[in-house]
């Protein structure tokens, strides 16, 4: 596995936990509270670059991003869903929307590992549903990168 690949996993990881516990509690002054949070990581802040670069762009896009799951959660609540897999996704939409260096199917893996660590067993079936559909909206090759 390449440290590439463990870095970003890593940086997910760490993205969707800051995540998380933004959706419960937003913070007053972000900054800080990234801040607080990053020093409380095992390695340096800089190693959670692609990590900082996820939490801005889905806090950025968050509504963009909810109207998506709002629309592709078929018979679901967008209030009943679990706020981690909640978390789960947001992640992932965002990288399919906004990170076209991403191939889509790399960020729907990426996102059931995570509900493989973080949530539950149900978590998996559910978060799959719902990317796999924004993925059928995205309009390009699930499996490639693109450079626009």
């Amino acid at each position: 596995m390449s440290s590439q690949f463990t870095q970003r996993r890593e940086s997910r990881a760490a993205a969707l936990q800051y995540l998380y516990a933004w959706s419960i509690n937003s913070p007053a002054n972000l900054a800080e509270d990234l801040r607080v949070f990053f020093e409380g990581l095992e390695k340096p802040r800089d190693n959670y670059a692609f990590a900082e670069e996820l939490i801005h762009g889905v806090i950025d896009n968050v509504a963009e991003i909810d109207g998506h799951i709002r629309g592709l959660a078929h018979n679901w609540e967008f209030d009943r869903i679990a706020r981690i897999d909640l978390a789960i996704l947001r992640l992932a939409i965002f990288e399919m929307l906004h990170r076209k260096d991403i191939p889509p199917v790399v960020s729907i893996n990426e996102a059931i590992d995570l509900s493989k660590h973080f949530s539950t067993a149900d978590s998996k079936r559910f978060i799959n549903g719902i990317l796999d559909r924004m993925k059928d909206k995205l309009g390009r090759d699930a499996r490639k990168p693109t450079t626009e």
